[in-house]
């Protein structure tokens, strides 16, 4: 079935609805109204029977022959003169023991009414005599001398207020005729908005959106948030919730959700770019936002978060082999120069020349693996230091270790101090370049490890001192594999996490000096392997 096929059964069960509530309630109001003038047509006949009846009773022949008698058909004559010109139904006139005087049924002259006799009061009601349903006014009589000798009955037929109101119920028909039509024109409109915001799909087709979306959201292994032209989060699954850290998000605005940082202006839309690197305390993530625009109005922006934490850290370490590769093709080219030498020596016959050579390539090769081996003590941290030795010798860096450095083989936060010295070797490797020199002083304390870092290279940039700890801060294109951008926020992050200090001085030659406090052995326990440790 066509799509124009579907909106237009959305518009007519729209409409249909509409028009039967409109019609619901306005019969209900008709009948409402009709009961209402009804009764106000009936009050009104009633003060206007009783004014009839107070205008009879002052006629003085009525008086006079009322109270003298003698009257004859005066009384009858005069009654229904007043009947005719005020169009009622009776004008009936009764004595003080009730005898009627007067009625348009002469039979019934001379006979009493039903009713009790005068009490000089005036009085109004729904009357049910002889003439059927009237709206009856009855009013006192009194003699010339002032006594009260009977009372007035005037009874005007209910046929006249049906009639009525059935004259002024045409009426109210013709507005309420109007106001269905301003019903109706008003439902049409409304079923085609909501077409339009529908986007001319069906009610089953809405809800069954909904369920796929429901589904798809809660079932990707990708985090997805979606927020309206307002910035309020709309919609956001599980994976977000995870990795973001985010409670009972829907409806509420990114600035009462997360602190100002990288993050939240990445979600936001204020960093643009394709795979945002952003870091939190526990993963690396890669965030994307992608404006929403339908026939051209602006419903809002979906984000996807990518938990690329193993992914970076694959790629650094592999990165940091191919480093040490590198260095050890380096090497072995070396060797192979010298062995060539030996092999040259030996050739021409040369012994003692090939002797001496040996010796001196035997006193000088130990010394600077010697010198990390007296200081550090832990196999992992020298290993290390040794390591991005030869990576920065092939880079023609020199890289030393400061006389002073001292570390225990079990020093606290090993894991973190490996991260840590490497990401600050690797910077300052990088920002020396080749023919600079970079020195490491580590030492451990009685209450902190303790080490700096630093180059010769051109520094740090004025001003950028708190913006290099941001996580995608770099002044340096990528290289190969690794993510630039990555290291210092590291660094900074597991400093900060674990009650540490890290500075960095301003101009040539940048200084990174790091403080890390030494935790007890129940906290040691308690941190080993906890947050996001990127390998170096």
């Amino acid at each position: 079935m066509t799509r124009s096929g579907r909106g237009r059964r959305l518009s007519a069960r729209i409409l249909t609805g509409h028009l039967a509530i409109l019609a619901i309630t306005g019969l209900i109001g008709f009948v409402l109204l009709a009961y209402a003038q009804r009764a106000q047509l009936d009050r009104d006949n009633e003060q206007r029977a009783l004014a009839i009846a107070q205008t009879t009773a002052a006629d003085p022949q009525i008086q006079a022959a009322m109270e003298y008698g003698g009257g004859g058909d005066l009384v009858q004559t005069v009654t229904d003169r007043v009947r005719v010109a005020a169009k009622a139904s009776y004008v009936v006139v009764i004595d003080l023991a009730g005898v009627r005087h007067s009625h348009p049924y002469p039979e019934l002259i001379g006979r009493p009414v039903e009713e009790a006799p005068p009490d000089g009061r005036s009085s109004v009601r729904i009357d049910h005599g002889a003439t059927g349903a009237s709206a009856n006014g009855t009013a006192p009589l009194r003699g010339p001398t002032g006594a009260l000798v009977g009372a007035v009955s005037v009874g005007i037929a209910e046929r006249d207020v049906l009639g009525q109101l059935r004259r002024e119920l045409a009426t109210f028909g013709v507005y309420l005729g109007s106001a269905l039509a301003v019903g109706v024109t008003a439902s049409y409109v409304l079923a085609r908005r909501l077409k339009r915001s529908t986007f001319g799909l069906e009610l089953e087709e809405i809800a069954g959106l909904l369920q796929d979306r429901e589904a798809m959201l809660h079932g990707i292994r990708e985090g997805v948030l979606a927020f309206d032209p307002q910035g309020r989060v709309t919609v956001v699954n599980d994976e977000a919730r995870r990795l973001l850290g985010l409670g009972t998000a829907l409806g509420s605005r990114l600035d009462q959700l997360l602190p100002d940082g990288r993050l939240r202006r990445a979600l936001d839309g204020t960093l643009t770019g394709v795979d945002l690197t952003v870091l939190t305390d526990s993963h690396c993530l890669a965030v994307n936002r992608m404006p929403v625009t339908l026939h051209g109005r602006t419903l809002g922006a979906v984000v996807t978060v990518r938990d690329r934490t193993e992914l970076v850290g694959l790629l650094r370490e592999l990165d940091a082999v191919r480093g040490l590769t590198d260095a050890l093709r380096a090497q072995q080219h070396e060797f192979a120069n010298r062995l060539h030498t030996l092999a040259g020596l030996l050739e021409l016959g040369d012994q003692q020349a090939a002797l001496d050579y040996a010796v001196e390539l035997g006193r000088a090769e130990p010394s600077a693996t010697e010198a990390v081996r007296d200081s550090i003590a832990n196999p992992l941290m020298a290993g290390l230091i040794v390591a991005k030795t030869a990576v920065a010798a092939e880079r023609g860096v020199r890289l030393r270790l400061v006389a002073g450095s001292r570390l225990g083989e079990d020093p606290g936060h090993l894991r973190r101090l490996l991260t840590i010295v490497g990401n600050l070797l690797d910077n300052a490797v990088d920002a020396a370049g080749a023919g600079g020199e970079v020195r490491l002083l580590l030492a451990e304390r009685a209450e902190a490890v303790v080490l700096t870092v630093t180059d010769s290279g051109p520094g740090i940039p004025a001003g950028a001192r708190e913006a290099i700890f941001e996580d995608g801060w770099s002044t340096k294109p990528e290289r190969g594999t690794a993510r630039r951008g990555l290291g210092l926020a590291l660094v900074h992050r597991l400093v900060q996490r674990h009650g540490g200090t890290i500075t960095v001085s301003e101009g040539p030659g940048a200084v990174f000096t790091v403080t890390l406090p030494l935790p007890d052995e129940e906290s040691a326990s308690a941190l080993t392997g906890a947050g996001l440790e990127v390998a170096w």
